[in-house]
């Protein structure tokens, strides 16, 4: 698709990223009239993409100058990019252990504001498939990652469990605030967090916490399979498995005292 046949959304998309690469190159603040020649685009069109990115939060503006600079903003997404690649590095042999020693599907997943977001899957070969991929956002009440993040991360996030009704995927789901809140306080109590039947008939997850350097909750893993192979009360070979592997991809990543 050529330029001059784009869409102008796209057109508009794409000049936004030239203005931020070229402030990026030129490293100091800068004015429109700069900015444009610099560009090769007119001054009125590179002023109306300056304030949607003010307006966004990748731009900001000296009062005294009236120069534009780029906020740290997107060092920050550089930063969460980088960090879940670290992530997804470290974690990777410790699913493909895991999913060897306890022949169940691990998952890996990181923490939202609205839910918990599925990273990377070590599939099992099992007569019960596990359907979630990767990119799935589970909800906090109906997933064992869920509970994990409830018990082990910000408090704010039970903001987006309060903000709207729980979802029943299952005749077993639990919509009870007050049931959940229990669970969780158990779930924080002993480490871990299992959700039986509580987004698949039939189906269970086990899932512990995965710490960063600062001792913060960054992620869960998690095995999923069968109520018969993984059970409401997983037997202790399972538990030691998933927690060990919680406690290897957490030291690697900086945590040498585990929380749990």
């Amino acid at each position: 698709m050529t330029g001059e046949s784009a869409p102008a959304g796209i057109q508009s998309l794409k000049h936004a990223f030239e203005v931020i690469e070229k402030m990026a190159a030129i490293g100091e603040p800068i004015g429109v009239t700069e900015l444009a020649k610099a560009l090769g685009i007119p001054k009125t069109r590179t002023f109306r993409y300056l304030r949607t990115l003010k307006t966004l939060g990748y731009v900001s503006q000296d009062s005294s100058t009236e120069k534009y600079r780029l906020t740290l903003r997107l060092f920050h997404i550089g930063q969460a990019v980088a960090d879940s690649t670290q992530l997804l590095t470290e974690a990777r042999a410790a699913m493909v252990q895991l999913r060897k020693e306890t022949q169940q599907t691990v998952t890996l997943s990181s923490i939202e504001n609205d839910g918990v977001r599925v990273l990377d899957i070590v599939r099992a070969h099992s007569p019960v498939q596990i359907v979630t991929r990767p990119g799935a956002l589970l909800e906090f009440h109906s997933s064992a990652q869920g509970r994990v993040a409830l018990a082990f991360g910000s408090a704010s996030l039970w903001q987006a469990v309060r903000d709207k009704p729980m979802t029943q995927w299952t005749p077993h789901t639990n919509t009870d605030l007050a049931t959940l809140e229990a669970e969780v306080a158990e779930a924080r109590e002993r480490g871990w967090a299992t959700a039986p039947e509580q987004t698949l008939v039939g189906v269970n997850a086990l899932a512990a916490p995965i710490f960063g350097a600062n001792r913060e909750l960054i992620a869960t893993i998690t095995v999923a399979g069968s109520l018969q192979h993984v059970p409401a009360r997983p037997p202790e070979a399972l538990l030691a498995s998933v927690m060990q592997a919680a406690r290897r991809i957490s030291e690697n990543l900086g945590c040498t005292e585990y929380p749990v």
